[in-house]
């Protein structure tokens, strides 16, 4: 075996073992459980939802975030979560809670390494494109497209809680210009933060499909099942680079899978490239609103 590749799967290894062992890594946030628990009652009212919504200021801001992104085109700013509920949906509501929930379980302290503004606003388009596109391109779920774009990059605030000294390896080999991030990853860890971000949603006993589009968002033409999805997070993730909003410095060299185009009917690049460009508007609108 290559002297290089026996050294990164032994640091595979250890990283796999650390995670293993890493019993502090959040359980399932109860904000989730609670609100799983209300909709399986058809008694419960927005009220109650809302209530449970609003302990967490982290979560009720965001949500109400969304409520007011121009994909749902209301005239009027929304300020209370009872509101948000209404115009998102019950079944909706449950699935950005439990997206948002889980980014805010690796919520950590900016740094210069790690802004947290910069990540969350990269994450939620990511997310909103891949709803948006999802729709456009005759998928089945725009909300599940949703969670798996919100949720894409999950690895990278675990390697930044859990593995810091590597995390900062690797973003100093990656600002030398010599290798991508991901090759840093690769090279430092063993594994990449796709891998990282599949452990976690396994652990948590979420989708095959959200557990499938986070480990291949950057190689759909891998994906074994439930590659339409991640190939529509894929190009939802390459336009935030490709029409730089929301743009977030871990895809400074955005490597696009070619089979993208196959798979959605695309001649090549361009169309492509029309196809997002078409979103620039949108993208930046929420951009805008988010940032408020």
């Amino acid at each position: 075996m290559d002297i290089e590749l026996f050294n990164r799967q032994e640091k595979r290894e250890k990283t796999e073992l650390v995670l293993s062992n890493v019993y502090n890594l959040p359980a399932i946030p109860t904000i989730m459980m609670e609100i799983s628990r209300l909709l399986e009652k058809p008694s419960t009212t927005t009220a109650e939802l809302a209530k449970v919504i609003g302990r967490d200021q982290g979560i009720a801001s965001k949500v109400l975030s969304i409520a007011n992104s121009p994909l749902y085109g209301l005239p009027r700013k929304v300020s209370t979560i009872d509101f948000a509920i209404l115009i998102i949906g019950y079944q909706d509501i449950k699935n950005i809670v439990t997206a948002l929930s889980m980014v805010e379980s690796f919520k950590n302290k900016t740094d210069k390494n790690l802004n947290q503004k910069d990540f969350w606003l990269h994450s939620i388009l990511t997310g909103l494109a891949s709803k948006k596109m999802a729709e456009d391109l005759g998928y089945r779920s725009g909300s599940e497209a949703f969670v798996a774009g919100l949720i894409h990059d999950l690895g990278i605030p675990v390697i930044h809680k859990y593995f810091h000294t590597n995390f900062i390896v690797i973003c100093e080999k990656a600002a030398s210009k010599k290798t991508s991030y991901m090759e840093a990853e690769f090279d430092t860890l063993g594994l990449s933060h796709q891998e990282i971000g599949r452990f976690l949603a396994s652990k948590w006993n979420l989708p095959l499909a959200l557990c499938d589009t986070i480990l291949n968002h950057h190689t759909p033409s891998l994906a074994q099942e439930n590659r339409i999805l991640t190939s529509i997070v894929h190009i939802a993730d390459y336009a935030t680079h490709r029409l730089n909003v929301g743009h977030f410095y871990w895809d400074d060299e955005y490597l696009l899978d070619q089979s993208i185009l196959e798979a959605f009917k695309f001649s090549d690049k361009a169309q492509l490239d029309k196809f997002i460009e078409g979103y620039k508007e949108l993208f930046v609108q929420e951009a805008n609103t988010l940032r408020i």
